[in-house]
């Protein structure tokens, strides 16, 4: 079973067992939809039993943990659901965790490398790839932006991805 990271909680909250949670999704309502989720590092179940937000933070409580001490040691750790309770995404569009590791070619055959970052600037996504430079072979990364004008194909299955680079994204 695939899980998908939703959150990694940065702090504790309070005295009473509540947890700051440093959201890593797009949409940070989706946690008001989640009756439990689980810790990475173990896969503990923590079931919900409020949620509520502050100053772009998820502030978690999870039933049974009613104080501090209970919830120091997960502190730095990640929340993770199973990839069957993830949000339904519109077409031709994809989980980070789904396109981490694509290799990407440019549309005249030539591999640029792999996918090892997605960044989140604000109107689109861009893809960090670690790979060579196609003019004299030394590792190099590209910024690529996540638009149809440059991303032409994407196959999850295979880890492949064709673009079609604009003047000068590549050089």
């Amino acid at each position: 079973m695939e899980y998908i990271r939703v959150g990694k909680i940065v702090n504790t909250h309070g005295i009473k067992g509540d947890v700051k949670v440093l959201p890593l999704t797009d949409d940070i309502k989706r946690f008001e939809k989640l009756k439990s989720v689980y810790i990475e590092d173990d896969k503990s179940c923590m079931y919900i039993e409020r949620v509520w937000y502050s100053k772009g933070f998820v502030m978690l409580k999870f039933r049974g943990y009613d104080n501090i001490n209970d919830v120091l040691k997960y502190k730095d750790k990640y929340i993770v659901i199973h990839e069957k309770d993830a949000i339904k995404l519109p077409e031709d569009s994809y989980f980070i965790y789904q396109i981490i590791g694509i290799r990407v070619f440019c549309t005249d055959g030539k591999e640029l490398g792999e996918i090892v970052e997605v960044l989140q600037p604000g109107s689109n996504d861009v893809y960090v790839i670690k790979g060579m430079d196609i003019n004299n072979n030394t590792e190099k990364e590209y910024l690529i932006p996540a638009v149809k004008d440059v991303v032409k194909y994407i196959n999850i299955e295979d880890k492949k991805m064709i673009i079609e680079p604009i003047e000068g994204l590549i050089e």
